[in-house]
C-alpha cells in the first residue's frame, strides 16, 4: 500500500519521499542479523541501488492455507478437526488397535497417506502436539438418544404376562438339565428326508413328542394338569402336546391332540399347520387350550442352557437348546458327535426331583437309541 504525502513544502515530506524510492528499489532498514549471522563488514555492504521509475515486484506474500471445505480433509499433522458425521477414517487394523489401546479418536487424526489415510506416524504427530478430541465429544456418527415411550399393556400381551407372573408367583419351579447325543437320531432324520421326501421335511421335534408320548407311560405323574384351588391333581392318558410358537402378536402354545396316536410325518404336518395359524392370527380356541405338557425350542438361537416357566396348569414343560457339533470321549477315544441338551422345569408340588431325573433320563435314552422309539 502507497502512502499519499501532503504536499512537497511539509516538513519532513523529502524524507517520506525518499524512503518510498528505496522501498521500491527492493531496500529497506536492515533488519537485525538472526543468531549465526555475521553482520557485512563496511567494504562488503552493497552501494545503495538506484531507484528505479518502475516499482519492482511486490515479495510473494507466503502461502495461508485455505480454510477446508465441508467433508474434505486438511493434509498433514497440524489438523485436529473432526471429520463429518459419517465419515469412517482410513487406517489398518493395526493403526485403529493402537489408537484404541492410547484412548485416540481417530477421527480427530489427520491422515497424511493416500486419500487420507491414518498412518502410525501420524498418530505420533497427534500425541506429540498433545492433540485430543474436545471434552465431552461423541464418536462421529453416534449421538446420544433420550425419550420415553409408554406403552399400554394390553391384548394378547397383557395375557402373556398375567400367566406368566401367575405361573412364577404360584408354582415352584426346579429345573433339570441334562445333554443329549442326538448323532444317530441325526443320521435317522436325514435319511428318513431323503428317503420319504414327499412326505414332508422331518424336524427333531416330531421325534421329541414321540419321545415323550412313550415317556408318559412309565411316568404318568408328569402328564398332569393342577388345579391348586380345588387341590386336584388330573393325570392324563393321551399327550396333548403344546408347542411355544413366537407369533407378531406374542407367545402363544398351539396343541397337538392325542400326539401319542400320530407318526412321524403326521405329527410334523399338524406341527406346522397349527404353527401357521398361530402366526397368522387363525388358530381357534380350542387349537390353544387344552395341553398336558409343552415344548419349547428357540431352534438355533436355543443357547445352552434355559429354564423355561411352566404353562400352567401343566407341571412340566421341556426347553429344547441348540444342536452343535463338538468333541467327546467314545470308547477312550475323542470324537466328534452331535450333542444337544434338554432344559426342563417341574412343579415340584407335583412331581419329585427324582421322578423328573428318571423321565428325562428316559427320553435321553429314546433319543440316543432312535430305534427305541419305534418299539412298543
Amino acid at each position: 500500500m502507497i502512502l499519499e504525502v501532503e504536499g512537497a513544502g511539509t516538513p519532513g515530506a523529502d524524507d517520506v519521499v525518499a524512503k518510498r524510492a528505496a522501498l521500491a528499489a527492493g531496500s529497506g532498514p536492515a533488519e537485525k542479523p538472526g543468531p549465526g549471522t555475521r553482520d557485512p563488514g563496511p567494504a562488503e555492504k552493497p552501494a545503495p541501488a538506484t531507484p528505479s521509475p518502475a516499482p519492482a515486484p511486490a515479495p510473494t506474500p507466503a502461502p495461508v492455507a485455505a480454510s477446508p471445505g465441508p467433508g474434505s480433509r486438511v493434509p498433514g499433522p497440524a489438523a485436529s478437526i473432526p471429520r463429518p458425521p459419517g465419515e469412517k477414517p482410513l487406517a489398518s487394523p493395526a493403526v485403529r488397535r493402537r489408537a484404541q489401546e492410547l484412548g485416540i479418536q481417530l477421527q480427530y487424526v489427520a491422515g497424511t497417506g493416500p486419500a487420507g489415510q491414518i498412518s502410525h506416524a501420524d498418530l505420533d504427530a497427534f500425541i506429540a502436539r498433545g492433540s485430543a478430541a474436545p471434552a465431552g465429544a461423541a464418536p462421529a456418527g453416534r449421538s446420544k438418544r433420550d425419550g420415553v415411550e409408554a406403552i399400554k399393556v394390553i391384548g394378547v400381551r397383557r395375557k402373556i404376562a398375567e400367566a406368566m407372573q401367575r405361573a412364577k408367583q404360584r408354582i415352584p419351579h426346579f429345573a433339570y438339565v441334562e445333554e443329549v447325543d442326538v448323532t444317530e437320531l441325526e443320521s435317522l432324520r436325514k435319511h428318513l428326508n431323503t428317503e420319504h421326501a414327499k412326505r414332508g421335511k422331518l424336524t427333531l421335534l416330531p421325534f421329541l413328542v414321540r419321545a415323550l408320548a412313550n415317556g408318559i407311560v412309565k411316568f404318568p405323574q408328569v402328564n398332569v394338569t393342577y388345579d391348586d384351588e380345588a387341590g386336584i391333581a388330573y393325570r392324563h392318558a393321551a399327550l396333548h402336546v403344546g408347542i411355544a410358537t413366537q407369533t407378531p402378536n406374542g407367545l402363544v402354545v398351539p396343541v397337538v391332540r392325542n400326539a401319542e396316536a400320530l407318526d412321524l410325518w403326521e405329527t410334523s404336518a399338524e406341527i406346522k399347520r397349527l404353527a401357521n395359524a398361530a402366526r397368522e392370527g387363525k388358530a381357534k380356541r380350542e387349537e390353544l387350550t387344552g395341553s398336558t405338557m409343552t415344548i419349547t425350542s428357540l431352534g438355533a438361537l436355543g443357547g445352552i442352557v434355559t429354564t423355561p416357566v411352566i404353562n400352567a396348569p401343566e407341571v412340566a414343560i421341556i426347553g429344547v437348546n441348540k444342536m452343535i457339533e463338538r468333541p467327546m470321549v467314545r470308547s477312550g477315544q475323542i470324537v466328534i458327535r452331535s450333542m444337544m441338551n434338554l432344559s426342563s422345569c417341574f412343579d415340584h408340588r407335583m412331581v419329585d426331583g427324582y421322578d423328573a431325573a428318571e423321565f428325562i433320563q428316559f427320553v435321553r435314552a429314546q433319543l440316543e437309541n432312535p430305534a427305541t422309539l419305534f418299539i412298543d
